[in-house]
């Protein structure tokens, strides 16, 4: 499963690892692409209640397999049809409902297959390999681009979501949905999220998943435009690694980091976890804009080193939505975590494009610490609400 996780993410990042071009190309403004970044989740975040929900009802490989479909379809009608901004936000945001219908209701089809003595670990292996379907995304748009062009990019792209739908045929076995009556959401109340935010340890992992979500994607949708206006700064203009291999290599260490700072969590305690990781990556992500001219070799080094924090917690708190879920209604609650990540995760990118836009559209330091700083500073509010929810012992 996360090699079939991987393989459908191809296309997830290829227009933000490709932004500098597309801004060129179809004239576009920081804020018109923030808004074709942030659309993908947009689309997500409207699908994954109802996708996901429904996997309290429906087994998961179900929407699995219909999703690598429609992800399919939208990478192929991006490329054949895309031609400027409006045209663009629509195939994007066709390509989020198809990672709506993957990501989460893969986790939850492998969960559903697995001893609950396995779950952490799993959840943490799979959650991680999100961050290297993104390293994935970065490194194989950059490259590909460079040889074969853009719309290649996403034929490529619609045909590794094909594969990611055999590999689902091939390894998940059928498997009814087994319910207890007697305390299972009935068919109307399963889009009722009245439950689940009702319990609090729940809802403060959701609302540190919407904390880490807007930095984390807001980051993702920017850092190469960041990186290749960096370039421009140097006495050298021929970087030693692009910024697609950056964000790339970035991406592996941040898998690493969310893997080792989940089992730091089992170990140390979520809270405290999940509290250091937040308080180091919004430190680093206030100062990192503001260092636009350092060395590239150091900005590289910077780069990679605030992806390992802001991507950090990221297994931690999915381990902490889903066990401290009611296990009848793990799939709402999931759905419920996706769609407020996911709705932050829209959201950022295109903040990000108007502050760049209003502080003189990413042509200086300035401009880009002050959009760092819009990024980073829910690391701080998710730091704070950490420390004001005192009765969460494991968090």
């Amino acid at each position: 499963m996360c090699i079939a996780q991987v393989l459908g993410m191809l296309g997830v990042f290829a227009f933000p690892a490709l932004l500098p071009h597309f801004i060129q190309l179809w004239d576009l403004s920081n804020s018109q692409a923030g808004w074709i970044s942030g659309i993908y989740f947009a689309g997500y975040s409207m699908a994954v209640p109802v996708l996901t929900s429904l996997t309290d009802r429906i087994d998961s490989r179900k929407i699995y397999i219909i999703s690598c479909l429609v992800g399919m379809i939208a990478n192929i009608g991006f490329s054949l049809f895309s031609q400027g901004f409006w045209s663009a936000l629509i195939f994007r945001a066709l390509c989020g409902v198809g990672l709506a219908g993957t990501f989460i209701p893969g986790l939850k089809a492998l969960i559903d297959r697995l001893e609950i003595r396995f779950l952490p670990r799993a959840i943490a292996f799979y959650t991680a390999c999100f961050g290297l379907g993104m390293s994935v995304s970065f490194y194989y748009a950059g490259v590909m681009f460079k040889w074969l062009g853009w719309k290649i990019v996403f034929y490529v792209a619609a045909a590794c979501s094909g594969f990611a739908l055999v590999l689902c045929l091939v390894i998940l076995i059928p498997r009814p949905v087994e319910r207890n009556e007697s305390t299972s959401p009935g068919l109307l109340s399963t889009l009722d999220f009245r439950p689940v935010w009702q319990n609090s340890t729940t809802r403060a992992y959701i609302i540190a998943y919407m904390c880490h979500m807007w930095e984390m994607f807001a980051a993702r949708s920017w850092m190469v435009a960041f990186l290749t206006f960096a370039i421009t700064l140097q006495a050298d203009p021929t970087p030693f690694i692009a910024p697609t291999t950056v964000m790339a290599v970035a991406g592996i260490f941040g898998m690493v980091a969310s893997i080792l700072f989940g089992e730091f969590a089992v170990k140390f305690g979520r809270r405290r976890v999940v509290s250091f990781v937040m308080t180091i990556s919004g430190l680093l992500g206030i100062c990192l804009g503001f260092l636009a001219d350092v060395p590239y070799p150091v900005l590289v080094c910077l780069c990679i080193g605030y992806t390992v924090f802001f991507q950090g917690d990221s297994a931690a708190i999915h381990a902490g939505v889903i066990t401290s879920a009611d296990p009848d209604r793990r799939g709402v609650t999931m759905a419920l975590q996706s769609v407020a990540g996911f709705a932050a995760a829209s959201l950022s990118p295109i903040a990000v494009g108007f502050v760049l836009d209003w502080t003189g559209g990413g042509n200086s330091s300035i401009s880009w610490g002050l959009t760092f700083g819009a990024m980073a500073i829910t690391a701080f509010l998710g730091l704070f609400l950490l420390m004001k929810t005192k009765n969460l012992d494991n968090l």
